[in-house]
């Protein structure tokens, strides 16, 4: 498959009669690592760094620990009452937000989640098929996530929530490709599924005649697979975990969501910039108005002068522009200052056309009613 060549997919293997591990590690340059206790005997395998100071470690007897100092101290948050589950995986956004997944068979495999670093935990789901087995989960963004679990009836299960955890809902299996005979997913440390962007996902599984990866592109409805030369044939051999380095848009400008706060400030400081430069463009048109029109507001430490307009509906400093004109007679018949109205002049914007009409005068002349302001700031 083109998309397996394509990415740069780091594969992490295991696989029965492989050479061992090397017993002398070659040092980095700049790299060193330090042990740090937890105060904990649990035996951790998930692991969600969030920052430089925070990350959550998830393990054997029901236990969570959060640290927010780069590891200097941890802090014991697990679940009350789940000692006796074993956390795999476990999936943080920041120093509050975390979802832990316990694995096993029916009831023991468990999702809880915290949105308070850990204080208080709900179990917004738990298996009650006797034949289910989930192994990890993985998130999109802070509310689309998926989880997998191992094959039943032939064909692995995804779970999907699409409110950052607090509810989980299987989805259909017509999307997911046959299983193998004995295939299945490794629940060591969380990784046999992760995602990529805002919509696409991998698995890795192992187990079988061949070690395989699937592949959706629709947050998990629909999956293809595809073949690795990864050693299998054997219940412990296979595609044990999965990494990204870069993604499959890598190097390419993201588009921000319409619907997220960021975009939407983001498009209105473009929005803002897009009509100073109109007005700029349509003051250069007019005698003598170069000058005033390269001139920029002045406007003191934290302030923020494009919330101020006057009664007009103008910015400060363009108001301030479109009477100096005036008071100096170089205004001709027909021209607007935001959007432009005369010859050459571009398009009027949709708020600048109705209220950036300026009143015209003669070269020399006084129009009537000139020495009121129209302004409550008159330069």
């Amino acid at each position: 498959m083109k998309w397996i060549r394509a990415l740069s997919v780091a594969l992490a293997v295991t696989a029965a009669g492989a050479a061992p591990a090397q017993a002398a590690q070659r040092p980095v340059p700049g790299v060193a690592w330090q042990a740090k206790a937890t105060g904990s005997d649990a035996r951790f395998r998930g692991l969600a760094a969030v920052s430089r100071s925070t990350a959550w470690v998830a393990g054997t007897k029901g236990t969570v620990l959060l640290t927010r100092d780069g590891g200097g101290h941890w802090r014991d948050v697990s679940p009350p009452g789940a000692g006796a589950l074993e956390f795999r995986d476990v999936e943080a956004f920041d120093a509050r937000h975390a979802v832990v997944l316990a694995i096993g068979e029916g009831e023991a495999s468990r999702i809880f989640r915290t949105a308070d670093g850990g204080a208080h935990w709900t179990e917004s789901f738990r298996n009650t098929d006797p034949r289910a087995f989930y192994d990890c989960l993985a998130f999109f963004d802070h509310r689309h996530g998926i989880a997998l679990g191992d094959p039943v009836d032939g064909r692995f299960r995804v779970l999907a929530t699409a409110d950052g955890g607090r509810t989980w809902r299987l989805l259909p299996p017509a999307g997911m490709p046959a299983a193998q005979p004995g295939e299945a997913a490794f629940a060591a440390s969380g990784q046999c599924v992760v995602t990529s962007g805002t919509r696409d996902a991998w698995i890795a599984t192992g187990g079988a005649a061949a070690s395989r990866v699937l592949h959706s592109a629709d947050r998990g409805r629909t999956w293809t697979a595809a073949a690795t030369p990864v050693p299998a044939g054997d219940p412990a051999r296979g595609v044990f975990a999965l990494a990204f380095r870069g993604g499959p848009r890598a190097g390419r400008r993201r588009r921000l969501p319409r619907r997220t706060a960021l975009g939407a400030r983001r498009r209105r400081q473009r929005r803002r910039r897009e009509e100073l430069a109109r007005g700029r463009r349509a003051a250069r048109r007019l005698p003598f108005g170069r000058g005033l029109a390269a001139a920029r507001p002045r406007h003191g430490r934290g302030r923020r002068p494009h919330r101020q307009r006057d009664h007009h509906g103008w910015r400060p400093h363009l108001a301030r522009l479109r009477h100096r004109l005036l008071r100096h007679g170089r205004l001709r018949t027909g021209r607007r200052l935001l959007g432009g109205g005369g010859e050459g002049a571009g398009r009027p914007s949709r708020r600048g056309a109705a209220a950036a009409r300026v009143r015209t005068v003669a070269p020399g002349g006084t129009a009537p009613g000139a020495g009121r302001s129209s302004s409550p700031r008159t330069p």
